[in-house]
């Protein structure tokens, strides 16, 4: 099975950082310019990582959230997978991020104080049924 995988170093944000933003004054600009922010760093590490790959096929997604502790909550840190599946279709790599297109996706988490990231390991679905095709 060939895989490719992103590394985005640092945190991205999570759920309870966009409401906040979202709830402040302003916040829609906020909560705005937080996923444009977002988005910027992942664009950079997918074009700088993936250099160019494009699929036309349904994919499955694997997200390993390393944190730097377990202060925040794994549904909120996996929030940012919304951010990362926008920024893989606005840099092409994806078609867009339905259905047609994710297949499904994974979560796992780890600690590691001194290197925190997401590692974004994505494979072509080769499921047994013919997608869209039920």
């Amino acid at each position: 099975m060939e895989t490719w995988k992103v590394t985005i170093p640092g945190l991205l944000p999570g759920l309870n950082e966009y409401i906040d933003a979202e709830r402040a004054v302003k916040g829609k600009y906020k909560a705005a310019a937080m996923k444009k922010q977002a988005e910027n760093v992942i664009g950079f590490m997918v074009k700088t990582q993936l250099h160019g790959v494009r699929f036309d096929r349904p994919v499955i997604i694997h997200y390993r959230w390393i944190e730097p502790n377990r202060r925040r909550d794994k549904d909120n840190v996996a929030f940012a997978k919304k951010f990362i599946q926008d920024s893989l279709v606005h840099a092409g790599v994806l078609v867009n991020d339905g259905w047609n297109q994710i297949e499904g996706f994974t979560d796992d988490f780890a600690v590691d104080p001194k290197n925190p990231r997401v590692e974004v390991t994505i494979e072509i679905f080769e499921g047994g049924k013919q997608h869209g095709k039920y």
